[in-house]
C-alpha cells in the first residue's frame, strides 16, 4: 500500500509506494512509451504527457498500510505523478530535438505546472529528467516526469528558506547574487544570451554539474515570456550537446531538475526560478558512485574542480543552428 511516512528525526516525509516494484524495467520486447503500444494507442504523436501507470503519489489514493501515531505519523501519498513523451521516435535524444519541439516541450512544462499547482492538495511541483542507465532509467524513451507533492520536499523546502533569509537580511536574491559572482568570475560560464547563463557553480557537488539561470528574477515557470521561452530552448539544447560530445560514449547520463517556488499560495517572490543538470559521468570510463560519505552525511566529495569541469565543458564546440538537422524531429 502507497503512503507517507514521517521521519521525526530529519522532519521530513518519506514516500512508501509498493506499486513501484511492479514497473517494466528495459523491456527489450517493445517499448511501453513507443506509439501504439500501451502508454498512447495512436500510431504517431507529438508531445503527450500522462499520469504515471507505477505511481508514487496517487490523485485518488487508497487508506494508508498502517495506522500511524503523533510520532510516527502516517498519512495518504495523495498527489499526482506524470509523465512527459517527448516524441515517438523511440532513438532519438533529447540533444538531438529539434528547437521548435523543445520551445513546444517548455510550453507544455509552464500549463502542466500551472494545471498541477492550481490543486488546493498540491504544494510543490517538481520537474525533471532522467536520462541514461547510469542514472537508473527503468525506460530509454526520450521522457521526463513531474511530482506534484502535497508537501515542499526537504531540497527544495531548505533553498527556498535560504532564500528567503537571504532576501530578508540583505534585501537581495541569493540567486541573483550567485549570478552576479559567476559573470564576475567568468571562467566558470559555459554559454550565455541575453536572457540565460549556464554555469558549472562554485560549490559542484556532481560531476559537470551545470547550473541555467535567467537573467530576469521571477519564481516560477509561468511568468516565462516568449524570449526568455527561446532562450531556455537554446540554452537546454546547448547543455545536452555539450554533455553528448564530452566523452566517446553511446548516452551521457544525466539528471535535470527544475528549481521553482512552491505553489500553496504564500508569497515566494524571493525565490528565483532555474535549471540544475548533474550526472555521474566524471571521465570516459569512470562513474561517481554516491557512497558512504554522501549517502551517510549528504557532504559530496568531486574528484573534479568546478574550474576544471567548466574548463572541458567549454572545449567542447556547439552550434544548436547548425547542428540542427530537423527541426521538427
Amino acid at each position: 500500500m502507497p503512503e507517507l511516512r514521517w521521519n521525526p528525526i530529519l522532519k521530513r516525509w518519506n514516500i512508501i509506494s509498493d506499486k513501484r516494484q511492479d514497473r517494466p524495467v528495459l523491456p527489450e520486447d517493445s517499448c511501453p512509451l513507443c506509439p501504439g503500444v500501451l502508454e498512447v494507442p495512436q500510431d504517431d504523436y507529438y508531445i503527450v504527457t500522462f499520469e504515471n501507470r507505477f505511481p508514487s503519489l496517487e490523485r485518488n489514493p487508497e487508506n494508508p498500510n498502517l495506522k500511524g501515531d503523533s510520532f510516527y505519523r502516517v498519512r495518504e501519498n495523495r498527489g499526482v505523478c506524470e509523465v512527459v513523451l517527448y516524441s515517438s521516435d523511440h532513438d532519438v535524444p533529447p540533444a538531438d530535438l529539434g528547437f521548435r519541439r523543445l520551445e513546444d516541450l517548455i510550453t507544455v512544462w509552464k500549463n502542466r505546472f500551472a494545471e498541477l499547482g492550481s490543486e488546493e492538495f498540491i504544494d510543490y511541483v517538481y520537474i525533471f529528467e532522467n536520462r541514461g542507465r547510469e542514472i537508473g532509467v527503468t525506460l530509454d524513451h526520450p521522457h521526463g516526469q513531474l511530482y506534484a507533492f502535497p508537501f515542499v520536499p526537504p531540497l527544495a523546502r531548505r533553498s527556498i528558506e535560504s532564500a528567503r533569509s537571504h532576501s530578508e537580511q540583505h534585501g537581495e536574491c541569493i540567486f541573483c547574487r550567485v549570478l552576479e559572482k559567476e559573470q564576475n568570475f567568468g571562467k566558470r560560464i559555459i554559454w550565455q544570451d541575453d536572457n540565460f547563463v549556464a554555469f558549472v557553480p562554485f560549490y559542484a557537488r556532481l560531476p559537470y554539474e551545470i547550473h541555467l539561470y535567467p537573467r530576469r528574477h521571477f519564481p516560477t515557470i509561468t511568468s516565462l515570456n516568449e524570449d526568455e521561452r527561446s532562450s531556455l530552448a537554446r540554452g537546454i539544447k546547448t547543455i545536452l550537446m555539450k554533455y553528448r560530445k564530452l566523452f566517446p560514449i553511446d548516452d551521457f547520463p544525466y539528471i535535470s531538475s527544475f528549481h521553482q517556488a512552491p505553489v500553496d499560495e504564500k508569497d515566494h517572490s524571493y525565490y528565483h526560478f532555474h535549471l540544475e543538470f548533474y550526472s555521474l559521468q566524471r571521465a570516459e570510463d569512470k562513474i561517481k558512485y554516491r557512497a558512504g560519505v554522501e549517502t551517510g552525511t549528504s557532504t559530496f566529495i568531486s574528484s573534479l574542480s568546478p574550474e576544471k569541469m567548466a574548463e572541458d565543458l567549454q572545449d567542447v564546440q556547439v552550434n544548436t543552428r547548425s547542428e540542427q538537422k530537423d527541426e521538427n524531429r
